[in-house]
């Protein structure tokens, strides 16, 4: 009976963002983040002539859509719309709703974007929260920026752009991860490098 009662909560919740969604759209446009990487909304993401023009051959929706019932126990959907390749991570705009665990998953299809030569529009509703959030994690595992560096160059971009609180702290929990990895490299490749000069200098003695 809960799960009934917050599935009829996540189609309320949906329903009433695409309300507001049709009421802003005009305010919104398709952003440039970097070459190849777009980010926007739902209207940007239905705009033939904004996707053609910018050369976006891949689509990665980050958000709860409502899907054909053959396919709504998927949680992940790739299939072919509008001549590009769509990738669908069903999500909830949520504080408690976990999207790191789909990072992986969204980068691998931006980068694939990005080596066959395409762009990639990376979207939600209204391309704010969720969209956002996967793109500044983006940012920080591709050029080692930090959350702050990559929300504003976001900002800069699309000053809309603004995480709920749990996703805030979900990124600030990823640059730890990657400072922490980050860390471990520079002291394997310090360990590295003492370990061949002693047997450069061993070597010479000889």
């Amino acid at each position: 009976m809960d799960q009934i009662h917050y599935s009829i909560e996540n189609e309320i919740q949906e329903r009433c963002r695409v309300d507001i969604y049709r009421k802003f759209q005009g305010n919104s446009a398709l952003c440039q983040i970097e070459e190849g990487l777009f980010l926007g909304s739902l209207g940007d993401a239905n705009n033939k002539a904004a996707l053609k023009s910018s050369n976006v051959t891949h689509i990665l929706t980050v958000a709860n859509l409502s899907l054909p019932l053959n396919m709504t126990a998927m949680k992940v959907l790739t299939c072919r719309i509008l001549g590009a390749l769509i990738k669908f991570e069903a999500v909830m705009d949520r504080e408690d709703t976990n999207l790191m665990q789909y990072f992986d998953e969204c980068f691998s299809f931006i980068d694939e974007a990005k080596r066959l030569g395409g762009g990639v529009l990376v979207h939600c509703f209204m391309g704010i929260s969720r969209s956002v959030t996967v793109v500044i994690a983006y940012l920080m595992k591709k050029h080692g920026m930090r959350f702050s560096q990559a929300l504003e160059h976001i900002k800069r971009r699309r000053p809309q752009a603004s995480p709920n609180s749990g996703f805030i702290l979900q990124l600030q929990q990823f640059e730890k991860t990657l400072r922490g990895k980050e860390y471990e490299k520079t002291r394997l490749d310090r360990s590295a490098l003492v370990c061949r000069s002693i047997f450069s200098f061993f070597n010479k003695k000889q």
